[in-house]
C-alpha cells in the first residue's frame, strides 16, 4: 500500500513540476501528462504493465463528471447567453456532421463497415472540454468578440451529444433495431434534462437556506450532488454526461453562499481528475502498437482538420454571419482529447465485435490533435489577428475577478426599498456588487447569502462599478 501511496504521490509531483518547465516551451500541459503515461506504461521506462479496459473505463467515468461539472460551474451563462444558438448548434448538429462524414471517411477509405466507421466518427466527433479548459486558461488567451464563450459552451456541451450517439452505435451494432433510435435519444436527452434541473433547483434551495456548522461541508455537499446527478441519469437510462454538465452550468450561475470556494475546490479538483484520466490513458496504451494503425490514425486526423469540422463549422456558424476568421479559428480549435478515448474504451468493453484497433485509434488522433492543434492554437490566433489586448478572457469563466482595486460605499436602505424584507440571496443584487458588512442599530453584521435585509439597515458594499446601486431604494 505504502509502495502505491508514494508512487502516485510521484506522479503527481513528476506531472506538475514538469508540465511547469515544458509549458515555457509552449507544449499543452495535457500532452505532458498523457506522454509521461506512456513513459510510465508498459512499453516505457518504467515499465507499469496495465491493460485493464474495465478499471479505466471505471476511473475514467469518475474523472469525466468532476470535469464536466467544472466546466458547467465555471461558465457564466450571462456571457455566453448572446451567442448560446450557435454554440448549441456546434456541439449537437455540429457532432452529427462531424461523426457522419468521419465515418463515411472510415467506411470508404479503410473499408470498415459503415456501423463500424460511424462508431469512429461519433467517437472522435466532440471536442476536449478539459483540453479546451487548459489551453484558454493556462494561455490567457485574449480572443477577440465573443469567441471564448462559443468554445467554453461548444467544448463543455459536445461531449454528452458524442456519447448519445456512440452509445447509439453501439446499440445498433448489438442488434438493436432501427426504430430504437429515436426513443433511446429522447430518453437520453429529457431524462438527463429533468435530472439536472431537479437536483440542481434543489441543490440551490437547500445551499441558501441550511446552514452548515462546518465550511468546508458545502463543496463537499455540491460534489455530491453532481455525482448523484450523473448516477440517476444513467439509471433512468438518461445522458449523465449531459445531466451533470446542466446541473453545473446552473448551480454555477446562482447566487449561493461560499461561491468563491467551491470555484477553487473544483478547480482543483478538476486538475486532478485530468491528470488522472490523461496519465492512465497514456498508461493503458502500448506505444509498440501505434505503427500498426499509425496510416488510419494520421489520415483520421488529417481529414477531420481539413475537411469534416471546417464543413461542420462554417455550414454553422455561416447562418449567423460570423466573421470568416472566426470560423477558421473554431474550426481550428476541434482539440480531441481524454473524453473520445474514454468513449472508445466504452466501444471496447461493450461487448460487440470490433476489427479495428479502436482503442489505439482514437488515442493517436487525439495525441495528434493535442499535440498539434493545441500547441499550434495561440499561434494560429495570432496568424488570425484574433487576439484582444484590450480584454481578459477569464470574463467567461464564473470565477473571474477583476484585478483592479475596488471601492467601498454605504447604501441606507428605506422603507419602501424592493430589497427591504428580503434575504441577500433573493433580492438579485447585482453579481458586480458584494455586500460585505451590515450595519444596524449600532451594530455590525457580517452577511451571508441568508442575511435578511431590513429598513434602515446601512449596507457596506465593495465593487468596481455601482451604477446599479440607484436602482436598491426604487
Amino acid at each position: 500500500m505504502t509502495s502505491l501511496m508514494i508512487t502516485c504521490a510521484l506522479v503527481l509531483l513528476i506531472c506538475i513540476t514538469s508540465s511547469k518547465i515544458l509549458y515555457k516551451f509552449g507544449i499543452p500541459i495535457l500532452l505532458i501528462f498523457i506522454v509521461l503515461g506512456m513513459l510510465s506504461g508498459s512499453d516505457g521506462i518504467i515499465g507499469i504493465y496495465f491493460d485493464n479496459y474495465e478499471l479505466t473505463s471505471q476511473l475514467c467515468s469518475i474523472g469525466l463528471i468532476f470535469i464536466m461539472f467544472y466546466g458547467g460551474f465555471g461558465t457564466s451563462w450571462e456571457m455566453a447567453k448572446p451567442i448560446a444558438i450557435p454554440s448549441i448548434l456546434l456541439s449537437t448538429l455540429g457532432v452529427v456532421i462531424t461523426a457522419g462524414l468521419t465515418g463515411f471517411f472510415c467506411f470508404k477509405v479503410f473499408n470498415t463497415s459503415l456501423l463500424e466507421g460511424l462508431l469512429i466518427g461519433s467517437i472522435v466527433a466532440s471536442t476536449d472540454a478539459a483540453s479546451v479548459f487548459a489551453i484558454l486558461r493556462s494561455q490567457k488567451l485574449n480572443l477577440k468578440g465573443s469567441l471564448a464563450s462559443i468554445l467554453e459552451i461548444e467544448s463543455g456541451s459536445n461531449d454528452p451529444f458524442a456519447y448519445m450517439l456512440t452509445v447509439i452505435i453501439l446499440g445498433l451494432m448489438g442488434n438493436k433495431g432501427y426504430d430504437t433510435i429515436i426513443p433511446m435519444l429522447l430518453n437520453q436527452v429529457i431524462v438527463g434534462i429533468i435530472c439536472a434541473v431537479l437536483l440542481a433547483k434543489l441543490t440551490i434551495y437547500l445551499l441558501r437556506r441550511v446552514h452548515f456548522e462546518i465550511d468546508g461541508f458545502y463543496p463537499i455537499f455540491v460534489m455530491a450532488i453532481a455525482v448523484l446527478s450523473y448516477a440517476l441519469s444513467e439509471h433512468f437510462g438518461g445522458n449523465g454526461y449531459l445531466s451533470v454538465y446542466m446541473t453545473g452550468l446552473i448551480i454555477g450561475n446562482s447566487k449561493i453562499p461560499h461561491k468563491k470556494s467551491m470555484f477553487q475546490f473544483f478547480d482543483g479538483i478538476s486538475w486532478i481528475m485530468q491528470i488522472m484520466l490523461f496519465f492512465i490513458l497514456g498508461l493503458l496504451s502500448f506505444p509498440s502498437k501505434l505503427p500498426s494503425i499509425i496510416l488510419e490514425g494520421f489520415a483520421i486526423s488529417m481529414f477531420m482538420i481539413f475537411i469534416a469540422r471546417p464543413i461542420a463549422t462554417f455550414s454553422i456558424l455561416s447562418w449567423f454571419k460570423t466573421p470568416l476568421k472566426q470560423q477558421i479559428f473554431v474550426s481550428w480549435v476541434g482539440l480531441r482529447g481524454a473524453a473520445s478515448i474514454v468513449f472508445a474504451i466504452y466501444a471496447v468493453t461493450y461487448g460487440v465485435p470490433i476489427e479495428s484497433d479502436i482503442f489505439h485509434i482514437v488515442f493517436f488522433v487525439a495525441l495528434f490533435s493535442v499535440g498539434i492543434q493545441g500547441t499550434l492554437l495561440p499561434l494560429v490566433a495570432k496568424k488570425l489577428d484574433l487576439i484582444d489586448d484590450e480584454s481578459q478572457v477569464l470574463k467567461t469563466f464564473n470565477d473571474y475577478r477583476e484585478d483592479t482595486s475596488t471601492k467601498l460605499t454605504e447604501v441606507t436602505i428605506s422603507d419602501n426599498s424592493k430589497i427591504a424584507n428580503k434575504s441577500i440571496m433573493d433580492s438579485n443584487i447585482p453579481q458586480d456588487l458584494l455586500i460585505v458588512m451590515i450595519k444596524r442599530k449600532g451594530e455590525v453584521l457580517i452577511p451571508n447569502g441568508a442575511t435578511n435585509i431590513l429598513p434602515q439597515d446601512v449596507l457596506v458594499i465593495t465593487g468596481n462599478d455601482f451604477d446599479g446601486l440607484n436602482d436598491l431604494n426604487k
